[in-house]
């Protein structure tokens, strides 16, 4: 797997082959850009991306929807390629703001991701 470097947000360009990751780090990559996807924002796949505005913001901070929110993360994070496996997911949410880590198998290894929202 080979995905273009991201910095703040922004791809990284000028570096010719350095502006491209592969296996663990690409994957850890994916994971994020996939989870800050919003449904709805890629014109190209309408379906792809987290529900935040569909099924996330408005819900009450209450551990049912902390939860319900959980098995949305996590369902982005297995469909992401190249992830085989979630190993550990934690999350938090305090102040409303919810944040994630987690660790994954990956067909290159293990790989490791942190996303706040």
């Amino acid at each position: 797997m080979r995905y273009r470097k991201m910095h703040n947000g922004d791809y990284v360009f000028g570096g010719s082959a350095r502006d491209f990751v592969e296996g663990v780090e690409a994957v850890s990559q994916a994971i994020r850009t996939n989870l800050l996807l919003l449904k709805g924002e890629w014109w190209e796949d309408t379906e792809k991306g987290l529900p935040l505005f569909q099924n996330i913001l408005g819900q009450a901070g209450t551990p049912q929807h902390i939860q319900a929110t959980d098995l949305l993360v996590q369902e982005v994070i297995r469909n992401t390629p190249g992830v085989t496996k979630i190993n550990d997911f934690k999350s938090t949410y305090e102040n409303r703001k919810y944040s994630l880590t987690c660790r994954v198998d990956t067909q290159f290894g293990e790989a490791q991701a942190e996303v706040n929202f």
